[in-house]
């Protein structure tokens, strides 16, 4: 009896230990399934640690190809660094690894591999394949500026191991006395100054009997230097069968020197203790959420999705031999003190990837607002979209709302003189060479309240939108510092200037003229023009601060909620005029019969939680949990639209945790409901949240009932405060809507409009 006990306990223990191994639920190679038409992510397998500088990913695309792997692919061409945000901003900096055997090859074409994700292992923080052309089995594990290859080869006399320093400019040097290969790369996509070069070096522990290096496809057998356009080397020796050749490796924007620090990341760990080690890393920052009482595919496309919002905006400064943290400028090419992160987009990743942070790992965060604090010192303008260094790409100003909100919830830079002023600049210039970064438009929405749809400037109506409500963030700033009240009225005032571009007649928003006349022929389905990325019926919800504000404008609640109503209703129709094609966001709305609502981009993806807004919260938990069941998955094909930088990612860990960030600047989660029948949320301050819902099911989505610390709650939301100081929340689901429930005027979540003393 006692033996079958023991066993009995033992068998707990070991499932409560799988239990808390997050990051084996995280699947890489959601979203990979993607092409230029039809988007299910757009993501790649990103092998690294939580934010890492560098990432690591199997290349199935060619040299330069912002599809750098697809699920659908069959050839694996190399094992490439890459600091890829997306396939439409592109890399920098890359450089790839390759080992074969019998002929040496250096041509992408030629050296490409047969392989099957039959005989691929891809993890967070480990990637394993089998290369069936050379009978090599490839693995991999990395740490934040290093990483540790381990490659298993046949018997042959004639294995090799290829490296590519990419094209656009590059060098490589053998050096035969340390089993090593020296070299940086130049290539990028934009972004960088003239001196950039990502330096590297790769250590073998296996000498070298051939040697070559590469220089624009001529290859020179015993060469050891090269410097070309295309530069590449090739190392070789004899191997007997099952034998393992390593190689360490590392990179640095700064210096060789500094990459050879960075490679002391690996320390004197093997293979396996680094896999653990990547392993701990990311279940520590996975764990900091721990969700229950939900079946293993809900598990696994959680921490999947919370994995993708812990990747970007990665770090981009290094530790030097003295513990000084150092970075290479992308905005003016010196070495400077302080910290750095790129990589991301604030279009896309203000909603709430910036909020989960300053929820979860605020700590991370603040190393964030530092950095961005350093880029408009180095720039003289905050960025938009970063990769590494200023990129021309999408609209607004939410710079303003990212480094707002962080503030706001207690996460504070040391300079908050220089955030307020550069806040303040950034709504008065534009970028000299980038259009996007700045407020294109800023001298006509200053004069009259909007950006024209008829002075040249696209995307108008889109701009005049999220200018407004970044004014409103810089308008709580100038509160909160106490600036002078003449200060604070112009932000507040420009905070209500998207009430110049509703329209009437169609309820909608609408690009307006120079003269004040609105924008003719008019119709609320043509994609782009006014608006970026969408049309009318999408970007017209992006009334973040005031939704009150705008549920008057359409003539009050029933009216409102009608017109939320009809998005869904309509067919999936559209106007492709602007574009000339239907864009991938486009075909993504089409075919999730869904009517006109586009989850797949972002200007939508509040909209949903806007009911609680308009006292029907019932109608937001029911369209929430169909979003949640029907768009997300933890397979190749698992995003319904890009990924974008954690983004798309965090709105399903919010969503599933059942809350939602809709205005980040103020203190509220706009309520949804709870996926899992339990969450807890353990916060960097020492308190937890937990969330429980037990009679949580695919039928009950609907909130009964609601108590926070034992007293009940009727609130459409959240506060930062209460979540943060920990607790408990209970939840009774229902099948049944509760139309009764979250009605009252107390109950609604925050509207300038209700505040608005000016």
């Amino acid at each position: 009896m006692k033996k079958h006990l023991l066993l009995f306990v033992f068998a707990c223990v070991v499932a409560l230990v799988q239990a808390k191994d997050y990051a084996d639920y995280v699947n890489p190679l959601v979203g990979t399934q993607s092409t230029f038409d039809l988007s299910a992510g757009n993501t790649y397998p990103a092998i690294s640690r939580p934010w890492g500088m560098n990432f690591w990913t199997p290349q199935t695309g060619k040299m330069g190809d912002g599809w750098q792997y697809t699920y659908t692919a069959t050839k694996i061409r190399g094992f490439k660094q890459t600091h890829q945000p997306s396939p439409w901003i592109n890399d920098y900096g890359q450089f790839s690894i390759m080992p074969m055997v019998g002929k040496a090859e250096f041509d992408e074409d030629k050296r490409a591999s047969w392989f099957a994700h039959k005989g691929e292992t891809a993890k967070a923080y480990y990637y394993k394949v089998y290369l069936a052309d050379y009978d090599i089995v490839a693995e991999m594990t990395p740490t934040e500026r290093a990483a540790m290859f381990r490659f298993t080869f046949p018997e042959n006399e004639h294995s090799y191991i290829v490296v590519d320093a990419f094209d656009k400019g590059s060098y490589v040097k053998i050096d035969k006395a340390n089993n090593r290969i020296w070299g940086y790369s130049t290539r990028n996509s934009g972004g960088v100054p003239a001196n950039f070069k990502n330096y590297f070096v790769i250590e073998f522990d296996k000498p070298f009997a051939y040697q070559a290096t590469v220089a624009d496809s001529i290859v020179r057998t015993g060469v050891p230097e090269s410097q070309a356009d295309h530069a590449g080397a090739v190392i070789g020796f004899r191997t007997h069968k099952g034998e393992v050749v390593h190689a360490r490796v590392a990179s640095s924007f700064i210096s060789y020197e500094q990459a050879e620090q960075n490679l002391k990341e690996l320390g004197a760990d093997s293979f396996d203790c680094l896999v653990e080690k990547g392993k701990d890393a990311w279940n520590k920052v996975l764990g900091r959420i721990e969700v229950e009482g939900g079946n293993l595919d809900q598990y696994r496309t959680f921490y999947s999705c919370l994995y993708r919002s812990l990747l970007f905006p990665r770090k981009f400064y290094e530790i030097t031999s003295e513990g000084k943290v150092v970075h290479y400028s992308p905005y003016n090419g010196q070495v400077l003190p302080g910290y750095m992160y790129t990589d991301t987009g604030f279009w896309d990743t203000f909603r709430c990837l910036f909020p989960l942070l300053n929820l979860m790992y605020p700590s991370v965060n603040k190393e964030i607002q530092e950095g961005l604090i350093n880029v408009y010192k180095e720039s003289g303008f905050f960025p938009e979209w970063a990769s590494p260094g200023h990129r021309g790409c999408m609209v607004g100003n939410n710079s303003a709302s990212v480094l707002v909100d962080a503030y706001l919830k207690g996460v504070k830079v040391d300079d908050v003189e220089t955030l307020y002023k550069g806040l303040v600049h950034g709504t008065e210039h534009v970028h000299p060479e980038i259009s996007s970064t700045g407020r294109l438009g800023c001298q006509y929405y200053n004069k009259l309240g909007y950006v024209p749809y008829n002075v040249g400037i696209n995307e108008n109506a889109a701009r005049t939108l999220e200018y407004a409500y970044d004014d409103w963030c810089i308008y709580l700033l100038a509160k909160e510092l106490k600036r002078p009240d003449k200060e604070i009225k112009r932000f507040a005032e420009r905070a209500m200037n998207y009430k110049n571009l509703f329209d009437p007649e169609s309820k909608l928003m609408r690009g307006k003229n120079e003269d004040g006349t609105f924008q003719a022929p008019f119709s609320p389905l043509k994609w782009g023009d006014a608006f970026t990325e969408g049309n009318s019926w999408h970007y017209s919800w992006s009334v973040f601060h005031d939704p009150q504000g705008l549920i008057n404008l359409m003539g009050g609640d029933e009216a409102f909620v009608a017109m939320m109503d009809s998005v869904f209703s309509v067919p999936p129709l559209y106007d492709d005029s602007y574009y000339g094609f239907p864009i991938h966001e486009i075909r993504e709305m089409t075919v999730m019969n869904m009517g006109n609502y586009a989850h797949g981009n972002q200007p939508i993806q509040h909209m949903i939680y806007l009911y609680n807004y308009a006292r029907q919260p019932w109608k937001a938990q029911y369209w929430l949990r169909q979003v949640m069941d029907r768009m997300y998955s933890a397979t190749p094909d698992g995003y319904c639209g890009d990924e974008d930088n954690g983004q798309t990612s965090a709105w399903y860990v919010f969503s599933a945790l059942g809350f939602y960030p809709v205005c980040p600047g103020t203190d509220q989660y706009v309520m949804g409901a709870p996926l899992f029948k339990k969450a807890t949320l353990h916060f960097e301050n020492g308190n937890s949240m937990q969330i429980d819902a037990p009679e949580n099911s695919s039928y009950n989505f609907y909130i009964e009932k609601m108590n926070v610390n034992g007293e009940e709650y009727t609130k459409n939301y959240l506060t930062h405060s209460v979540l943060q100081n920990g607790g408990r929340i209970e939840i009774s689901m229902s099948s049944k809507p509760d139309m009764s429930r979250g009605t009252a005027q107390e109950d609604l979540p925050y509207s300038f409009s209700n505040e608005m003393k000016y």
